[in-house]
């Protein structure tokens, strides 16, 4: 599913074309940068973009300046991932940007769940409703600590 290209007035884009995706930046940024996918491989990375929702965020000369992705059946569930914004260019409300145009996504409305598991941004993700589990003791894990071989992983 492809939605028109959204312009910010400081020139950013977010679309949801995955042609347009810079994938080699958007590996470089999770498998170094990131505490989530450190050492990523990139054909896992590229087999993750290609079943999920993903919106690239683009600087006014077109270069990729950030990134969120999206795991949905589209009908009952949401989860959100791997969502950044290169150092670059935060500052400047991206982030917030970005997410309100995830979900403001005809494709993302009526679900039942939406979810997300974040370290260090609950300020940003508060202020579009998510909130700590309301049921924690219903929700059951299979995790890999350490699934990419990172120094460290969370």
């Amino acid at each position: 599913m492809s939605i028109p290209d959204l312009q910010h007035p400081a020139g950013f884009t977010i679309s949801t074309d995955s042609s347009r995706l810079d994938v080699a930046a958007i590996h470089q940024y999770l498998a170094e940068e990131s505490y989530w996918a450190k050492n990523i491989p990139l054909p896992l990375l590229e087999k993750a973009i290609a079943n999920s929702l993903c919106f690239g965020l683009y600087a006014p000369d077109g270069q990729q300046a950030g990134f969120a992705r999206v795991v949905t059946d589209y009908a009952t569930f949401a989860w959100l991932c791997d969502v950044f914004v290169l150092p670059a260019y935060r500052g400047q409300g991206l982030s917030k940007w970005l997410m309100q145009v995830v979900w403001a996504q005809a494709e993302l409305q009526g679900l039942r769940r939406r979810m997300l598991a974040t370290l260090d941004a609950h300020s940003l993700y508060t202020q579009f409703g998510f909130a700590p589990l309301a049921a924690p003791d219903r929700f059951l894990e299979i995790r890999l600590p350490n699934p990419y071989g990172a120094e460290t992983a969370n």
